[in-house]
């Protein structure tokens, strides 16, 4: 009786294996075309010459000192990118995220933005600047009530310009953007005072 008992036990473990192992595998699913970063690796560098990703924005940038916009550079639009648009704001605004700069319709092959750029509607090399949260054209420089805040400087490659005219606030802009983005990027500084 032992001697089948243990039989019986070996056999029942041996199936127990048998099972577990012939059991198909899950197998790793293959990303879709969709899903494939696209040939800028999924996102724009933008950085500036006038401060480093995490730094201070100095003060020549901000309502302490001229309150010019800063220089920007990017790399990694894509090829089927039309149009470029970025935003600056600040999420730590007392208020609610607080609206500095509104650019659009920039033209995709532009590499970069010259430091103080004019406060105008239509910009010469193309491209549009919309309403800040001061209620001015352009750039408006971080100015918190206190403390260290982070201003965001958001690039987004678009694959159509934006049916909108000059002098669009934020949310115009993000809402005509709305499907069209194919790539982005973002730069943060920080300022307080």
């Amino acid at each position: 009786m032992r001697k089948s008992s243990t039989i019986l036990s070996v056999a029942v473990v041996t199936l127990l294996l048998i099972g577990c192992t012939s059991r198909p595998q899950p197998v790793a699913q293959q990303p879709s075309p969709a899903d494939k970063p696209n040939d800028n690796n999924g996102g724009i560098k933008l950085t500036s010459s006038a401060f480093k990703e995490g730094q201070p924005i100095p003060a020549t940038y901000t309502c302490k000192g001229v309150n010019i916009s800063p220089p920007l550079e990017w790399s990694g639009v894509p090829k089927t990118a039309r149009a470029i648009a970025i935003i600056a704001d600040d999420p730590d605004a007392p208020s609610g995220t607080w609206v500095h700069w509104v650019l659009y319709n920039l033209p995709a092959d532009n590499i970069g933005l010259v430091e103080n750029l004019p406060a105008t509607e239509n910009l010469k090399a193309g491209g549009f600047q919309g309403k800040n949260d001061s209620g001015k054209i352009g750039y408006d420089g971080p100015c918190p009530p206190s403390g260290t805040h982070r201003y965001f400087f958001k690039i987004y490659a678009l694959d159509a310009e934006l049916p909108l005219q000059a002098g669009a606030t934020k949310a115009e802009v993000e809402k005509a953007m709305a499907g069209h983005i194919v790539a982005q990027g973002q730069l943060m500084g920080t300022y307080g005072r």
